[in-house]
């Protein structure tokens, strides 16, 4: 059975393997014996490898351990946490915070513990698939409204029963597009019909608004958007999710919330790193600079080489290719050419929509960039695609 489903994964071009490299995440990676430009990492600020980081990993690992022990009702909230914890909660102009063994697991336990049976989710199409699998898990009514379309979710949210606990849900910046959501127009619709607004915010956190705080500071929607959730994975270089709100709010889901009260708390070393990378972010603005001027010299470069990208504002640029045998194709091709930069295929995006979804740093040189066009160009004259 197993080799059957797989031989239909590898004809339609849809087959995944696990690809070996043999050092740390950078602007550059070395895979196959050779040094490659990598354009496919969420180390948005380059924090991952920073000196001050790693030592802060390091201390907590030799004073901690490598383990948290069990969840942390269980046994007990170490400092590294409650250090994190207050951190992010500055960091987020909130009242809590409340971490989480990942991003994934954020969406799995929040989303179900804010609405169950009986409610009724509205969700953008383009979501995640840890929203779609929480909303699966609420055993409320679920909802797709298209992708940005505020007049298709009013439609929506009129046809409802008017008492009815309704969650709208987004990403602030969609992770296979870049482009933001309309958080203006969905905080209005929300404040309106009487529902609830559930952000995600993992690719905004670290990046957007004047100093990093994400989608929301950009949208200067802090006041009217009182919780969302993000991750440490992405700008901050580490691992794990969080929840930021009220005391309030934080306290109900650490009581409710199952990937929260079943799961063993992140490893110390991990939380240290976080609190440390929220410290640069803060004292080195000049790294968001970096980023951003390296994102517009990626994408009018590929502008410039006639690449269809949707309206992303973000460091993701996705070049849509269509099928995912091109995708598949291309990406094999920039590798040969020394760049690493992912096909991204169905399911992760609709069918026809397969792309290579470049992802820039602030760690990236502009020689970097240039090289990895000249690349493209390459690959772009050789496959005839874009």
């Amino acid at each position: 059975m197993f080799r059957e489903k797989l031989q239909q994964l590898r004809d339609q071009s849809l087959l995944r393997v696990l690809t070996p490299v043999e050092s740390a995440t950078g602007s550059s990676i070395h895979y196959g014996g050779r040094e490659v430009i990598l354009l496919s990492s969420n180390d948005y600020l380059g924090l991952t490898m920073h000196p001050e980081v790693v030592q802060a990993a390091r201390v907590a690992t030799e004073r901690y351990g490598t383990g948290s022990g069990a969840s942390r009702l269980v046994s007990g909230t170490l400092p590294p946490h409650a250090q994190l914890e207050t951190a992010l909660t500055i960091f987020k102009g909130t009242e809590a915070s409340l971490l989480f063994g990942a991003g994934y697991l954020a969406n799995l336990g929040v989303i179900p513990a804010l609405i169950g049976s009986g409610g009724l989710i509205l969700a953008d199409r383009l979501c995640h698939a840890s929203v779609i699998d929480a909303c699966r898990l609420s055993q409320a009514d679920f909802r797709v409204f298209r992708h940005g379309d505020c007049d298709h979710l009013e439609s929506l949210l009129r046809s409802r029963t008017t008492d009815r606990s309704t969650l709208i849900i987004t990403e602030g910046v969609f992770s296979m597009d870049g482009d933001l959501a309309p958080l203006p127009d969905l905080v209005s619709l929300a404040e309106r019909y009487g529902a609830m607004l559930y952000v995600d915010d993992a690719h905004g956190t670290g990046i957007m608004g004047g100093t990093g705080r994400g989608t929301i500071e950009h949208f200067d929607l802090e006041r009217r958007i009182p919780f969302h959730m993000g991750t440490l994975s992405k700008a901050l270089g580490s691992y794990g999710g969080f929840l930021v709100g009220t005391h309030e709010l934080v306290q109900y889901v650490i009581n409710t919330a199952r990937s929260f009260m079943f799961t063993t708390a992140l490893p110390p070393a991990v939380a240290a790193a976080s609190s440390t990378a929220l410290t640069v972010i803060d004292r080195e603005p000049e790294r968001r600079a970096r980023l951003w001027s390296n994102r517009q010299r990626l994408f009018d470069g590929l502008k410039a080489l006639g690449c269809t990208l949707p309206p992303t504002v973000s460091p993701i640029l996705p070049v849509l290719l269509g099928d995912a045998a091109s995708a598949s194709t291309f990406a094999e091709r920039l590798l040969a050419h020394g760049v690493y930069a992912t096909a991204i295929r169905p399911p992760t995006v609709p069918d026809g929509t397969s792309r290579i979804r470049f992802t820039v740093t602030s760690e990236h040189t502009t020689d970097q960039i240039d090289e990895a066009l000249h690349a493209l160009r390459l690959v772009i004259r050789e496959t005839g695609l874009v």
